[in-house]
């Protein structure tokens, strides 16, 4: 029981507050793209990937996991992008400090789908077969988590050099 929610039911709310926070977070993504603001689906995004990283700490653990670490890592990043965001207004360097910071959280919740992905799904299991507790590993997975890193790295570039908001609403 986690919450009054048996394990099961609460992996599930843990599943589609993730779910929400990367649906909000790519619209996001796209909006700095095109330099806009989206304010309410900035905060929709910040606040699930919040809980998404909140709710992970809630399942039953004994040690340490690399989860963890990027929960954590994820936590911190989060912190930093609404202080730039909502204490500094987005002004000067606080634009692409709050840029970067956003975008990573993003790709951490995007990896950690990726890795769900190829554990949970059977057709992606057969190609990167995992050994618990080991994450799914080989060629297929190495690309794919690759690919997603080369995107990432790709828009959060595009997203600094276009993203210039009026204001922040």
């Amino acid at each position: 029981m986690v919450l009054g929610l048996s394990l099961p039911a609460f992996t599930m709310v843990h599943v589609i507050i993730s779910l929400i926070a990367i649906v909000a977070g790519f619209i996001v993504m796209f909006g700095l793209l095109g330099s806009k603001s989206m304010p309410g689906l900035t905060a929709i995004f910040l606040l699930f990937t919040i809980l998404t990283s909140v709710t992970g700490f809630l399942f039953p653990f004994k040690e340490l996991l690399p989860s963890h670490m990027i929960g954590i890592l994820s936590l911190v990043l989060l912190a930093i992008a609404c202080i730039a965001l909502y204490g500094m207004k987005l002004a000067g360097v606080w634009r692409p400090v709050y840029i970067v910071t956003a975008m990573i959280s993003l790709y951490f919740n995007v990896f950690v789908l990726v890795i769900q992905s190829f554990l949970k799904i059977p057709a992606l299991a057969a190609l990167a077969p995992a050994v618990p507790p080991a994450p799914p590993s080989g060629p297929v997975f190495a690309v794919v988590q690759g690919i997603v890193l080369v995107f990432f790295v790709v828009v959060t570039i595009g997203a600094w050099r276009r993203f210039r908001p009026m204001a922040f609403a």
